[in-house]
């Protein structure tokens, strides 16, 4: 009977979605930090676009003592602040959208070190990487040579263009092992 009482609570539903699960205490955190909404956080460069972005991130949201409105704090670094500092009209106008009414009165561009978003590192975002592979001449050849026995045109360039970046994958791959 005790080893029964001291098991864990079993739900009964059958199996559930990891987030659902997880919702109330992601909640719990982002409220702690002042957001309300999470979409906030976790769709931040839908909402201020890609450009916008990469140059800030929202650390958190604060609520003056019987005041109208919130301050919303963006961080960013030294040299992007003139730039959010233009843009934020714009922030403003798009975040009360997500909230639905004016919930932001101000905000405030922050260039130091986020407290507490893990060890304060400021990199927004990585920049991408072109990861096309260049086919060479002597795979282009070949790929050709081997995609004639196809009859239908577009067979038989898209088996071309398959076999040339494998071939030339392949090669590139046995250089640098040498």
């Amino acid at each position: 009977m005790a080893d029964v009482q001291t098991r864990a609570k079993r739900r009964k539903r059958g199996f559930e979605r990891t987030s659902g699960l997880l919702q109330s205490k992601i909640r719990e955190a982002t409220e702690a930090r002042g957001f309300s909404e999470t979409r906030l956080l976790t769709h931040w460069e839908d909402i201020v676009g890609a450009q916008t972005a990469g140059m800030s991130r929202p650390i958190k949201v604060s609520y003056a003592k019987g005041g109208f409105g919130a301050t919303l704090t963006l961080l960013t670094t030294g040299a992007f602040a003139p730039m959010v500092q233009a843009e934020v009209p714009k922030i403003r106008e798009r975040v009360n959208a997500v909230y639905g009414y004016n919930a932001i009165s101000r905000i405030h561009v922050t260039q130091t070190a986020p407290t507490g978003f893990s060890e304060g590192r400021v990199a927004f975002s990585m920049p991408k990487h072109d990861h096309r592979l260049v086919i060479t001449e002597d795979a282009a050849e070949e790929a050709k040579s081997m995609s004639e026995g196809a009859q239908d045109e577009g067979l038989r360039r898209a088996l071309e263009k398959f076999a040339g970046t494998f071939l030339s994958r392949q090669s590139t791959q046995t250089k640098e092992d040498k």
